[in-house]
């Protein structure tokens, strides 16, 4: 996984409340391998018309925010299934970090998990980064996960983030890095487990 420190670049304000992950990604789409990649995808029923051509109003499909890295959103973004690849969407499509006030739990993880950061904000706030967007030349922001911070022009916008995900995002950690990480304590725990209560253990683990 790619470790994430700071990221600087354009944000597109999407303004959305509820986005689910059947928007995200329509169920449609999700028979494809991985491989042949899900960004086109992405937000597909709202990015395009009937006809396939874009939809000219929608804010992913305005030049200003052409090569938007992060997506700016509001409440309960990530909500309904547990699909990860509403995930495997937006990160194929180029989104390294989506900032909103809330997002589904399910997506959150899946999020972190693939390195994709969910910064979460107050809603001030995101009126403040959407403010700052519409008038910005070019509309860009810098986001320090070290810091917490989102820098949109002078302004410092404090984000929070579960302590345990940013730590996995700023080493770039999977599972079980996360868990090697405790390998000299687990190490002492087995050897003590091991003089304490011999009978618990299979007579060849004794043996190592």
């Amino acid at each position: 996984m790619e470790r994430f420190t700071t990221l600087s670049a354009v944000a597109c304000p999407l303004g959305l409340e509820n986005v689910d992950t059947d928007q995200l990604i329509p169920a449609r789409f999700m028979s494809r391998p991985r491989a042949a990649g899900y960004g086109g995808f992405l937000l597909h029923d709202l990015r395009l018309r009937l006809d396939g051509e874009l939809q000219p109003d929608f804010p992913l499909n305005d030049c200003r925010y052409a090569g938007a890295k992060v997506l700016v959103a509001r409440r309960n973004f990530g909500t309904g299934s547990s699909r990860e690849a509403a995930v495997y969407a937006l990160w194929d499509y180029g989104i390294r970090c989506v900032i909103a006030r809330s997002f589904g739990a399910i997506f959150e993880g899946n999020a972190v998990k693939n390195g994709l950061l969910p910064a979460v904000v107050g809603e001030r706030e995101l009126s403040a980064i959407d403010a700052w967007l519409a008038t910005a030349e070019p509309p860009h922001i810098v986001v320090d996960l070290e810091q917490l911070q989102i820098m949109a022009g002078p302004q410092r916008i404090a984000f929070t983030i579960d302590p345990v995900r940013r730590l996995r995002l700023l080493n770039g950690w999977d599972d079980l890095d996360l868990t090697d990480r405790r390998n000299t304590e687990i190490a002492a725990y087995r050897a003590k487990r091991f003089r304490i209560a011999p009978w618990v253990v299979p007579t060849q683990d004794r043996e190592r």
